[in-house]
């Protein structure tokens, strides 16, 4: 596609820096009295191309700031619309905004709250779920948000489009369901002592949950281990995975484990909800002791979907027989889904997944 006309506007926001509108690529999204969060969609190294309703552009970093095709602009270049694209991956609705940064370039998404959610929630739970279990994800998208924009308001983005933080498909991701249990929720966040709470999730617990004291070191009075019933219909409610010795020696080493070709690897202590917390290494040069949740990131958290697992050899490597998929803190999905199957309202799994909160319903802060 051709390139744009010549930049209708110039202005100065966000600390100073020069934003180019770059022609009228659509209309601002109106989200008065509405909270906005920034997404950091991208991080290109070089060219990113970015499209509205009136054309595309190319931008790429430049030695004194940024080239929007054959113009050089500014640290930052920012265009409003109902319908942005950037790169092959995603459209967008809000602002979108490319800056200049040592590595090359962030693509960030100023979006409404309201906006972020409906575009999240669709890849983060099955939007043909039940529609109660539909908005207490909608709830817990929008207080994980919410949370992230307060520990970051003085960062160029808050959270970013991936599993780092929650999966954003924005326009491409909305549906009438998801789009259905947000408005319902509309403004709704979970809080503790007033403020939003962590909200962290898995997809399955195998049972029961993890506090987040036995998973990451530090107890949160609304993280605790809970009971959760009618998993079975889950993909994870058993799983297996073989390791070879091989790919278990590769995956040990970059942790400084080498103790030759492991002839034994089990575990040795185990979390108050049954999940491995650490497991020992041998082999004919020695031992080793890792966490077990090490070993679940270097062997993936594809293949090893949780540390609820037992170990078993199986000729030349290991065989993992595990339930659950994910950290196991905070709300299960598929107990979530099961509960509101069985009657159950978004409020009463909030409160079973998230006990001594209280859901808020005077809007964001």
């Amino acid at each position: 596609m051709g390139a744009l006309a010549a930049p209708t506007r110039r202005r100065l926001l966000l600390l100073g820096f020069p934003l180019w509108a770059a022609g009228a690529l659509g209309p601002a999204l109106t989200c008065a009295a509405q909270p906005t969060v920034r997404v950091l969609l991208m991080e290109p190294a070089g060219a990113v191309r970015v499209e509205g309703s009136a054309g595309s552009v190319t931008i790429a970093p430049a030695p004194q700031g940024l080239r929007v095709d054959a113009r050089d602009v500014g640290d930052v270049w920012r265009i409003e619309g109902d319908d942005l694209r950037a790169g092959d991956r995603f459209r967008v609705r809000g602002a979108l905004e490319v800056r200049r940064t040592p590595q090359g370039l962030w693509v960030v998404n100023e979006v409404a709250l309201e906006d972020y959610v409906v575009g999240t929630l669709g890849r983060e739970i099955y939007s043909h779920w039940s529609p109660e279990a539909l908005k207490a994800q909608a709830v817990v998208t929008r207080t994980y948000a919410l949370l992230q924009r307060a520990r970051h308001a003085r960062r160029s983005f808050h959270l970013r489009a991936g599993t780092a933080h929650q999966v954003y498909g924005g326009l491409a991701a909305e549906t009438p369901a998801t789009a259905s249990a947000v408005a319902a929720t509309r403004g709704e966040y979970l809080a503790y002592r007033g403020e939003p709470i962590e909200a962290v999730f898995h997809s399955a617990s195998g049972g029961r949950t993890a506090s987040a004291e036995e998973v990451w070191g530090r107890p949160v009075p609304y993280l605790v281990s809970v009971e959760v019933e009618g998993e079975e219909d889950s993909p994870d409610t058993y799983w297996r995975a073989a390791v070879a010795a091989p790919k278990l020696g590769r995956a040990l080493a970059p942790l400084g484990i080498r103790v030759g070709p492991v002839r034994e690897l089990r575990v040795v202590e185990r979390s108050r909800s049954g999940r491995a917390r650490r497991v020992e290494v041998n082999g004919p040069d020695g031992s080793a002791t890792l966490e077990a949740r090490d070993l679940r990131t270097a062997l993936g958290a594809t293949v090893i979907r949780s540390t609820l697992f037992e170990i078993r050899p199986d000729g030349d490597g290991f065989v993992f027989v595990g339930s659950g998929h994910g950290h196991g803190v905070g709300m299960s999905q598929w107990g979530a889904q099961a509960m509101a199957q069985a009657g159950a309202s978004y409020r009463d799994i909030l409160d079973a997944f998230y006990p001594g909160t209280s859901l808020v319903e005077g809007g964001a802060p």
